[in-house]
């Protein structure tokens, strides 16, 4: 999957502003996006983001492309606010290692969906080659619904201890 790949199209070529949007898009409870007054207004008041003062306006401007070079305590604080690491947001990681983030991101995302979690679950425990039959069986599912193939070897690399 590239990086910031459902970014919005405003912040075309911004790396910041493309990975500020996924997370917008992706990392919020469900059926409730964060605006961005939400998340400067959280930050803003929480002292555990190192007493940074973010508005909805500088916000949306990182967001748009229009500001490319917050300081790195705003950028410490939007990465402790969505839960990813720092180096996301600075570009500090390696295309790879942005890709993981982004792939951790969507797999929270798929767990939000209590029967997607109940599906997980269930597998616990059950033998390898089992779960690698489910998977298996969820995939033609998806190709006769003509969805796209989810990834399902990086499933099957934790199912066989590959963390």
């Amino acid at each position: 999957m590239p990086v910031g790949d459902s970014a919005s199209p405003k912040a075309a070529g911004s790396p910041l502003a493309r990975r500020l949007n996924y997370l917008f898009t992706n990392m919020h409870p469900p059926g409730s996006p964060y605006t961005n007054a939400f998340v400067a207004e959280e930050i803003s008041r929480g002292s555990e983001y190192g007493g940074v003062t973010l508005t909805e306006q500088y916000l949306s401007m990182l967001r748009n492309g229009k500001r490319g070079n917050p300081s790195p305590e705003v950028l410490r604080a939007l990465a402790k606010f969505f839960a990813v690491p720092v180096g996301y947001l600075l570009g500090d990681l390696s295309e790879s290692q942005a890709e993981r983030v982004e792939e951790e991101v969507q797999f929270l995302v798929a767990m939000r969906d209590q029967r997607v979690r109940a599906i997980a679950l269930r597998s616990v425990g059950l033998p390898p080659e089992v779960q690698d039959s489910l998977t298996d069986i969820i995939s033609q599912f998806r190709r006769q619904m003509n969805l796209p193939d989810s990834r399902p070897e990086s499933g099957g690399d934790a199912s066989h201890g590959g963390r």
